[in-house]
């Protein structure tokens, strides 16, 4: 996690951090999953984000042995993330997850579509999943992208108040 939350820091992909560590970029996949790191690649990632080899040695051992202790050394020695930095990482992981889906239906829709030609070319059976589909990426894009807010960060500002006022 401290791998990638310093290559978000810099606004690096995964790919300019392979190329500035020399590292490939499937290691940088591996290791930002917590899987654990050869001391080259701690040493070689060290030096890129200009850290003490040791903070990254400590992310590995307690990705390994969720040690409490061990985490918030880490976290004392380096940044925290700010509330504002979490809300956008979470975004981008939403915003990940609805492209990821538009583009596996991209390309699953028509195989099924020739599926449908080729085994039954007298029921399109293949319309149900196209509606079914699309009617799910039509709710998550609007999960995603907010384009009214009926549940917002109003209403939920609204809401708490209410029931603080309620405890008073």
């Amino acid at each position: 996690m401290i791998i990638r939350k310093l290559r978000l820091q810099r606004a690096w992909s995964q790919e300019q951090l392979a190329q500035h560590s020399g590292l490939n970029v499937r290691t940088i996949q591996r290791l930002e999953r917590g899987q654990k790191a050869s001391l080259e690649s701690l040493k070689s990632l060290a030096s890129v984000f200009e850290v003490p080899l040791e903070a990254l040695q400590q992310e590995m051992d307690m990705s390994m042995t969720m040690d409490k202790q061990t985490d918030e050394a880490v976290n004392e020695s380096l940044a925290p993330i700010s509330s504002d930095e979490r809300a956008a990482i979470e975004y981008v992981k939403e915003l990940k997850g609805f492209y990821s889906n538009l583009v596996t239906m991209a390309i699953v829709l028509p195989l099924l579509y020739l599926l449908n030609l080729m085994i039954s070319p007298g029921y399109m059976w293949v319309w149900w999943v196209v509606m079914g589909w699309g009617g799910g990426l039509v709710l998550h894009a609007i999960s995603v992208f907010e384009p009214f807010s009926l549940f917002g960060a109003s209403w939920e500002k609204r809401q708490i108040e209410k029931r603080l006022k309620r405890r008073l």
